[in-house]
């Protein structure tokens, strides 16, 4: 099948397959999945040119929703850190489009930026992994042994099937937002951090998303996982609801310099059509991924995660030296 706007040909069920893949295992960790399928989309696609950020935001839109469901219907949305991440992120996104048209028009340059990116990811993940940081290490070993209990806990109850997850009273519970510091509650403990160093970070990771085309939630859950110490349980909803807000924005936005004579000669309009394929497998899988979440210690989310990132980021900035 040809796609005219990005001159991309593929089978048509290659793309909802690929984004259905990735998205299952990237929502349980609050990723909706767009920072694998742009390298897929660049390397095995060849969709190189800045329209393949605007087509990957359009995955977003479109993917976001059936995890984003979940995890609102099982009561994990810790709605202050959403709404905190996406006011900071939506102003950096649209100075991260222009960037991206401007500056890395060229592919081999913007493969580049994406493998730092990417780097950056795996170096957060990998660090939070082997407990480089003993704040982290110390909760993150609290949280296992929790999660550890709840599953022994079940089996007792339930001998005669396998069960796991998180019990049903394991809910974000909002303790205090305010311009200094926002707080929450979940599973028993209390989490707290600086609003004005959520919304700052969230304005540089607008600024990347809006260049890569991810939306910024493979940034921020890292970020809040790894330094904030923030449990991912919790992390996930906040992320892929931020990432599915400045998406629009971000394709609304690459739209109007598509039309207008800021893009210049760039091919800059997304492909709607290639953008939805991958969104309706993204849909499913999301879905699937923050269905499963609960059932997954997260240190085997964090160690497929960054098997995958660090590969793809060395693969990248290798490309850019020895090609």
């Amino acid at each position: 099948m040809h796609f005219p706007v990005s001159g991309v040909d593929v089978l048509p069920f290659i793309p909802p397959l690929v984004a259905f893949l990735v998205s299952s295992l990237t929502t349980s960790a609050g990723v909706s999945g767009a920072f694998l399928l742009l390298p897929f989309q660049m390397s095995v696609l060849h969709y190189t040119s800045p329209g393949v950020s605007p087509t990957n935001l359009i995955y977003n839109i479109i993917a976001i929703p059936g995890g984003l469901y979940r995890y609102i219907k099982e009561g994990r949305m810790a709605w202050p850190l959403t709404w905190a991440v996406v006011i900071g992120t939506l102003p950096g996104v649209f100075f991260g489009a222009w960037i991206r048209i401007h500056y890395l028009p060229d592919p081999k340059s913007f493969k580049l930026f994406v493998g730092l990116v990417l780097l950056y990811l795996g170096y957060r993940l990998l660090s939070d992994v082997a407990g480089w940081n003993k704040k982290m290490k110390e909760q993150n070993k609290t949280m296992q042994k929790k999660f550890a209990e709840q599953v022994a806990k079940m089996k007792e109850i339930n001998s005669d099937r396998v069960a796991a997850g998180l019990p049903p009273e394991a809910v974000v519970k909002t303790k205090t937002v305010s311009l200094k510091k926002i707080e929450y509650e979940f599973w028993g403990d209390t989490y707290s951090f600086s609003t004005i160093a959520i919304m700052t970070l969230a304005l540089a990771v607008g600024l990347i998303g809006g260049i890569y085309g991810i939306g910024g939630g493979a940034i921020v859950a890292p970020f809040c996982v790894a330094v904030l110490g923030l449990p991912i349980y919790t992390v996930a909803g906040a992320a892929l609801a931020g990432t599915f807000i400045t998406s629009i924005a971000g394709v609304a936005y690459y739209h109007i310099l598509a039309a207008t004579a800021v893009a210049g000669n760039a091919a800059v309009a997304p492909d709607w059509m290639l953008g939805a394929l991958f969104g309706v497998g993204g849909l499913l899988g999301t879905y699937v991924g923050a269905r499963i979440q609960k059932f997954l210690p997260d240190r085997i989310i964090k160690c497929i995660l960054c098997a995958l990132i660090l590969f793809l980021a060395f693969n990248y900035i290798l490309q850019f030296f020895l090609k």
